[in-house]
């Protein structure tokens, strides 16, 4: 499969479909009327906003405020609607990569499609089979990806006020209730 790449694209953003418990994660982009949609897990939606986050505060901490990376989203570019319907899965993501690209002053997001032999490949290996979704973003675009990701991740289940492990719609059975609450 060949790489999908997008360039600024007009939307790129993580989202959901399902019943909080039974959702399946999605990251989308879109140029005009193309849309890709990969799919991937919640843990790694959570992980490729917090990368992010740290990536975008590293690079200005290390520009001393010169690059231009805000240091919150912009509120132009906050995006809370539905994904692109309909939502159809190119590929399940296995292994992602960040990287920050200083002569265009862009975040450059690597998703591979997950192999079986996943460990003994790498990001970007040119393997024909192999599917890669690359997004080149701006540094506001990637704060607002990452706001909006983060949100997606906490909309699911409540936590039990007990345990803290996610409350289940059919019922909770929580390990703090065998009368141990330390």
């Amino acid at each position: 499969m060949p790489v999908i790449s997008y360039d600024l694209p007009e939307r790129f953003v993580a989202g959901a479909v399902g019943r909080p418990g039974d959702r399946a994660f999605y990251l989308q982009a879109r140029a005009g009327r193309r849309v890709t949609s990969v799919g991937l897990e919640k843990f790694q939606v959570t992980l490729l906003a917090e990368r992010l986050e740290e990536l975008l505060d590293e690079v200005l901490r290390r520009s001393g405020g010169e690059a231009h990376v805000p240091a919150v989203t912009p509120s132009e570019l906050r995006d809370d609607g539905p994904l692109e319907q309909p939502v159809e899965e190119e590929f399940k993501v296995g292994t992602m990569a960040l990287a920050w690209d200083p002569d265009d002053e862009r975040v450059v997001i690597e998703a591979q499609e997950v192999t079986e032999a996943e460990e003994d490949a790498e990001v970007g290996e040119d393997d024909p089979a192999i599917a890669v979704l690359r997004v080149r973003i701006s540094a506001a675009q990637a704060r607002a990806f990452a706001e909006r990701a983060l949100q997606v991740v906490a909309a699911g289940r409540p936590p039990c006020p007990l345990c803290g492990l996610p409350l289940d719609a059919e019922g909770h059975v929580c390990p703090r209730q065998n009368g141990y609450l330390g």
